[in-house]
């Protein structure tokens, strides 16, 4: 595979570093892409969000939020659907709180997925 052409840099060096993610579920990119995937895939709204929150439980996190907004299971007017579990304080500025905005082109139209993982607060960061 000729990724110089890809990226347009035929005469310039190209370094590309991979990083293993230890824990994945615990980083929202990997998550929006998860769901993406189960929603392009045809699969309830409700039970990709529930899968993906199951998941991230399992990765050591406080909280998680996830919100989906459009025209959700083909319906004629958008509308937007959230869940949480565990707590998600974004009104304080202390909380560590990982956040990823990603957009899915679906058969029934454009969907918006939102998500926050709060991991810890900044005092407990210290105690440790």
């Amino acid at each position: 595979m000729n990724l110089n052409k890809n990226f347009h840099y035929v005469n310039r060096k190209l370094k590309i570093a991979i990083t293993i993610i230890s824990k994945p579920y615990r980083n929202p990119n990997i998550l929006a892409e998860f769901i993406a995937g189960q929603l392009k895939n045809r699969v309830s709204f409700r039970k990709a969000m529930k899968k993906a929150i199951e998941l991230t439980e399992q990765a050591d996190t406080k909280g998680i939020q996830v919100q989906i907004s459009g025209c959700i299971d083909g319906k004629e007017i958008s509308h937007v659907e959230w869940i949480r579990e565990g707590r998600v304080p974004l009104q304080t500025i202390q909380a560590k709180i990982d956040y990823c905005s990603y957009m899915v082109r679906t058969t029934h139209g454009v969907l918006g997925i939102k998500i926050w993982i709060f991991i810890e607060k900044e005092d407990e960061r210290t105690k440790q």
